[in-house]
């Protein structure tokens, strides 16, 4: 078992925690971080874009121009796409882009992005995360206590309403919890920091 330091919200550090070599040690495998970052993305579109074909914009009742004596090529209606205010040629239209994935791929990608960020010492683990009350600057210490960097994930066990308020103003932080994690913002934000509490939940998810 892979073996990191455990620090307070002080930055000192109090002990250390063993992680689970299956889901926090195995080879990160690149494919799949690809596909189900592809997949979220795609997930995440609207799919409400929508323009015209030349069956429906309006006009085209009548030939433009004569057919001969202009100069200009032939043309039968205004509503061909060479045309100004044409239609579009393969116009989109509104549609769903969502997709699945099998669950294995799935579950070996986010072990391979959590296992990334163990070996490019991204990870934190804190003993604790608590607040007596919602203060954006509490939180802004802490992270500066635990050398955080700008763009920082906390990953909690149990929803904290206190920390996720002192999260929310912090241009680049981000608060989830281990139900709602997803591979795309793990790697996404540089450091990833778990509490203590969030590390087991997640052994005991993705064992």
């Amino acid at each position: 078992m892979a073996t990191v330091k455990m620090l307070n919200m002080e930055g000192a550090e109090v002990g250390t925690v063993e992680l689970a070599d299956a889901i926090f040690g195995i080879t990160p495998n690149q494919n799949a971080v690809h596909a189900v970052v592809k997949n979220y993305l795609a997930n995440q579109r609207q799919g409400t874009q929508s323009a015209k074909t030349r069956a429906e914009v309006r006009g085209g009742g009548r030939k433009p121009f004569r057919q001969k004596g202009t100069g200009r090529h032939r043309q039968g209606s205004s509503t061909d796409p060479s045309q100004v205010g044409g239609g579009i040629v393969f116009a989109p239209k509104p549609r769903d882009y969502r997709y699945t994935l099998p669950k294995k791929l799935r579950r070996l990608a986010m072990k391979s992005a959590l296992s990334s960020k163990v070996v490019e010492n991204e990870l934190i683990v804190l003993d604790t995360l608590t607040f007596a009350a919602p203060k954006t600057k509490d939180m802004i210490k802490v992270l500066e206590n635990v050398n955080a960097a700008k763009k920082s994930l906390i990953i909690m066990a149990e929803k904290d309403e206190n920390v996720v308020k002192s999260a929310a103003n912090i241009p680049g932080v981000r608060t989830a919890l281990v139900g709602t994690m997803n591979v795309y913002e793990i790697i996404n934000y540089t450091n990833l920091i778990l509490t203590q509490d969030a590390i087991r939940k997640i052994e005991e998810v993705y064992a």
